[in-house]
């Protein structure tokens, strides 16, 4: 799977919409991510709104991009699941799905991180008023990428044991 290796974080986009179909895929990306005893705990806020993506953009103070994407994806979870304590494992496997998903339609996207820092999840939770059940995990902003750098192979030996 190519994707994996030619993945890069982007944080500047063309001041382009995206089509509804591809948002439709990388959502279905997101869904089909593993998840401790399939509780698939993850609910996911499509947000395309400029004035919800200008106040999620200073929910963190690297969340800047978000204001200038055409769309961002907010990846909550239900904390009211049997294992919550997986809640943030599941979440991050959905969304490197959507993040390699993104790469593979063209577009590019960042991780910004939201849990488990309280300020951050309490700005979230505020400008997407969300419900008590609900906690943000991160943020993901996307779009066509105005720049793309070229990906490191970033595969060290040194880090590799074998038993």
């Amino acid at each position: 799977m190519k994707e994996i290796f030619t993945r890069t974080s982007v944080r500047q986009f063309e001041a382009r919409e995206i089509e509804p179909e591809k948002i439709q895929e990388i959502l279905r990306a997101g869904f089909s991510a593993p998840s401790a005893l399939n509780q698939r705990p993850w609910e996911f806020f499509v947000v395309t709104n400029k004035e919800t993506l200008q106040a999620l953009s200073k929910t963190s103070p690297y969340a800047g991009t978000v204001a200038k994407a055409p769309a961002a994806i907010v990846i909550c979870y239900r904390k009211n699941i049997k294992a919550v304590e997986f809640a943030n494992i599941d979440c991050a496997i959905a969304a490197e799905n959507i993040l390699l998903e993104l790469e593979s339609l063209g577009l590019g996207g960042v991780f910004l991180a939201i849990a488990p820092l309280e300020e951050r999840i309490q700005n979230v939770q505020q400008v997407l008023s969300l419900p008590e059940n609900l906690a943000p995990f991160n943020i993901i902003p996307f779009g066509y990428p105005k720049n793309k750098r070229v990906p490191k192979d970033r595969f060290d030996q040194d880090c590799v044991h074998y038993i």
